[in-house]
């Protein structure tokens, strides 16, 4: 089983390929570009080294939300026209989810808490936690204020480890509130990985957990800033 992956939900873009479980190639970039201009062409830059037909892949994992609305439509704008292209299914994978899978074999007393920025105070998140080898949800990913997240994990009084692109936005706010024992992760770990994407894929794929392209939708939790400013504009309008 061939799966290639495309993640691009937050700062990072990230491309990877894997057959059953051995992760082929893998090609990220956490840099001052948009996800428009690294995208594709780190796909053919992969494609090109490994000697990859797109033909022979069997589906394609996109990471499908919560994160930027730019980027979530750039990655789901690519898989969807890869699938049409190539007559593939997708696997569209939660985003916190795949950050969470970075950490594989935490101990069964600890909660991994992915964080995006989500601006306005607010993070994506998520809970997870290890059980026997598999990856269990605590808590469905979500759109919160940090302050909420954090009163949350205080209550729950487990070990909780930190990651992804909201953890230096929010580390002193962290600091200040957390009560329980916790830990950031390190660097290599700590943001979206195509790999990741790729291997919670082939679990999805393997309990038919696919869409055709046509059907795919990013998942973006909330409206973005322009729907909500439209909104209160069109409100303004009618209460004057």
């Amino acid at each position: 089983m061939k799966i290639l992956a495309l993640d691009s939900s937050g700062l990072v873009a990230s491309v990877a390929i894997m057959e059953d479980d051995n992760l082929v190639a893998e090609y990220t970039m956490n840099y001052k570009k948009t996800h428009s201009q690294t995208l594709l062409p780190m796909l053919d830059e992969l494609k090109k080294a490994v000697q990859l037909d797109l033909e022979s892949i069997d589906a394609i994992a996109v990471a499908a939300g919560p994160g930027s609305f730019t980027g979530l439509r750039i990655g789901s704008a690519t898989a969807k026209g890869l699938g049409l292209a190539l007559n593939k299914p997708l696997i569209g994978i939660p985003t916190t989810e795949a950050l969470a899978y970075n950490l594989y074999g935490t101990d069964e007393d600890t909660l991994i808490c992915p964080i995006m920025d989500a601006r306005r105070n607010q993070v994506y998140t998520g809970l997870y936690c290890f059980q026997k080898g598999q990856l269990q949800t605590v808590k469905e990913q979500d759109a919160l204020p940090v302050d909420t997240l954090l009163e949350e994990l205080n209550q729950m009084g487990k070990k909780v480890i930190f990651l992804g692109d909201g953890v230096p936005v929010f580390r002193e706010k962290i600091q200040e509130m957390c009560q329980v024992p916790y830990l950031f992760a390190p660097g290599h770990v700590s943001r979206q990985r195509a790999g990741a994407v790729a291997a919670l894929g082939a679990i999805y794929y393997g309990q038919g957990k696919t869409e055709s392209a046509r059907e795919h939708q990013p998942d973006y939790l909330r409206v973005s800033q322009a729907e909500r400013e439209r909104a209160e504009r069109l409100k303004k309008s009618q209460d004057a």
